[in-house]
């Protein structure tokens, strides 16, 4: 089952999700489903119902857990729930830019690879990336604080680039545009 959005936010709201992360997690859809609906239009084909519905309940975790293990703690909860693998696995890898199997056992999740592959999985990773709690935010500004929390930042940057050979513009650009162009 892929959850409608009306559904998303029930499931949020069910598990105690505070008005600031369901308020993220509405700007994380509404930036995924723009960058979804560029894909679409450049003739490339993206599950938009499962993106949206991860990008919603991607922060689901957050409910249970405030640190790295989130993505996995929001998998785990939607796994229970019924809901549609492509969602789950959305959920699964958003955290960071993706987490190698090296380092998912580093740092104590269950042994696995969280890296985004589809682009779905893409998609809300990077969506993710460039909204604050509830607003925009510069790419640029996420990376600066992925590396000064010591992380390598070139899978972030990698995980643009790679968004941006398929779309063949930069996503972070269209997105900014495509709002703007709503908000008039």
């Amino acid at each position: 089952m892929i959850p409608s959005e009306t559904q998303a936010l029930e499931i949020l709201s069910e598990r105690g999700a505070n008005p600031v992360t369901i308020a993220h997690c509405k700007m994380v859809a509404n930036v995924a489903k723009t960058l979804a609906d560029e894909f679409k239009a450049r003739g490339i084909h993206v599950d938009v119902e499962a993106i949206v519905a991860g990008a919603l309940l991607h922060d689901v975790g957050r409910t249970k857990v405030q640190t790295v293990l989130h993505g996995y703690e929001g998998a785990e909860i939607l796994v229970q729930k019924g809901v549609d693998p492509k969602v789950v696995e959305i959920v699964r890898k958003h955290v960071g830019a993706g987490i190698t199997p090296e380092e998912s056992r580093r740092l104590g999740l269950p042994e696995g690879d969280y890296v985004p592959r589809s682009l779905e999985e893409k998609i809300v990773c990077f969506a993710d990336k460039i909204v604050g709690k509830d607003h925009l935010q510069p790419f640029e500004e996420e990376v600066r604080r992925f590396t000064k929390k010591g992380h390598d930042e070139r899978r972030l940057v990698e995980l643009k680039e790679s968004l941006q050979r398929a779309l063949g513009a930069d996503p972070e650009t269209l997105v900014l545009q495509r709002i703007k162009e709503r908000q008039r």
